[in-house]
């Protein structure tokens, strides 16, 4: 255990040195300062106080920090965060292939499937950094701008809408995070796949990518709406019904059930082929 945990932080320093790595960091602070600044005008504000307004209450009251940190995941996380985990994912084994660093981890005395373990759990690991990342600095954002507050939920794609007074609202924010970085790991388990096949960091990162935002351009035609489970964007989404006054925890098992089942399967293939390719030539 001890050889493993020491090889992981190697593998964490080797992923975290790079530049790149921080690109989804910094893209996501700038888009929480411009979602802010956007919020700020009147037309957009005076639509968002209409909204909750129209509902019954008081606008001053929930147009708070806690709301504003919910928009920015709801309106950010999936499209943003799908780039920077893919450009992660495909990187952390092809990259390594291209530069030939791999061949000469390989002729050390550990074996493949050590290497793989260490691989998926770092790209894990970076996983949740960035969630909770993007969770707590658009949190931390929206009271710094907007103070405390209630909470307002409001996500018609899912058919989600409640409120919620602070410290409640608080508690289902930071529960709600902690469902969304289950629920992205699907995406780097994806490019961790095709990051193991012979095609190049690139390639792998856009077909990552392109997968997922098909994925969930037809999950939002209209026509297509008895279909929605068989989309895997369907799924990822079950981290909002976290706010729902009744948590459906029978249909958020199974939305997870699923997800999990997907990235296991991914992982088992991408250690067969990792198992069986040719890195000597």
């Amino acid at each position: 255990m001890s050889g493993f945990l020491h090889q992981f932080s190697g593998e964490l320093l080797k992923l975290f040195a790079r530049k790149r790595t921080y690109i989804g960091f910094a893209a996501f602070l700038g888009v929480e300062v411009i979602i802010l600044f956007l919020l700020n005008l009147p037309r957009v504000r005076g639509a968002l106080v209409r909204v909750i307004e129209d509902s019954g209450y008081p606008a001053g009251e929930y147009l708070s920090g806690l709301t504003l940190g919910f928009f920015v995941l709801l309106w950010s996380v999936f499209l943003l965060g799908a780039l920077y985990l893919a450009l992660v994912a495909g990187d952390v084994v092809g990259k390594e292939v291209e530069d030939g660093t791999l061949r000469m981890m390989l002729c050390r005395p550990v074996s493949r499937g050590r290497i793989l373990t260490l691989k998926v759990c770092a790209v894990i690991v970076y996983s949740f950094a960035l969630t909770w990342f993007v969770g707590l600095t658009a949190l931390i954002v929206g009271l710094l701008h907007s103070g405390a507050g209630g909470l307002f939920v409001f996500a018609p794609m899912e058919k989600v809408f409640a409120l919620y007074d602070f410290g409640p609202g608080l508690a289902r924010y930071a529960f709600a995070v902690l469902f969304l970085s289950l629920s992205l790991l699907t995406i780097p388990a994806v490019g961790f796949f095709l990051s193991c096949l012979d095609m190049k960091p690139a390639a792998a990162t856009i077909t990552t990518l392109s997968f997922f935002f098909l994925d969930s351009i037809l999950k939002n035609i209209p026509f297509f709406e008895s279909l929605k489970p068989w989309f895997i964007t369907s799924h990822m989404a079950a981290w909002v019904h976290v706010f729902e006054y009744r948590i459906p925890w029978e249909h958020m098992i199974e939305d997870y059930a699923w997800l999990l089942a997907i990235n296991a399967t991914l992982i088992v293939l991408a250690r067969a082929i990792f198992q069986r390719r040719d890195f000597k030539s």
